[in-house]
């Protein structure tokens, strides 16, 4: 994203120096006027796309970040509901042992 923004800094700044070095400006044929012209939409368009390219970039890793962190709270979660289960299930083994050994109780 860096040299995309870098390379259109140059060709911004290669048209602005021929837009300077240039005074006559004819219309009949392609010539350098048109060039800078588009070296400039050139330059500001990867200027513009590498900005845009940067923060979007930035805002998928940090929802891709969001996600892993979601599916790991869930997976911890559902573990911690299997723990309680099975510590439910031995109580209540342990419950019916001493029922069975202490009817009296």
């Amino acid at each position: 994203m860096k040299s995309i923004s870098i390379t259109g800094l140059v060709l911004l700044a290669v048209s602005v120096l021929l837009f300077y070095l240039t005074t006559d400006f004819t219309a009949e044929k392609i010539t350098l006027s048109h060039m800078m012209g588009v070296m400039a939409g050139i330059g500001i368009g990867l200027i513009i796309g590498g900005m845009t390219g940067y923060i979007s970039k930035g805002s998928a890793i940090k929802a891709e970040e969001k996600r892993r962190e979601f599916k790991r709270l869930q997976q911890e979660k559902e573990e911690l509901e299997k723990k309680a289960a099975e510590i439910v299930k031995k109580q209540e083994e342990i419950e019916r042992e001493n029922k069975q050994e202490n009817p009296q109780i």
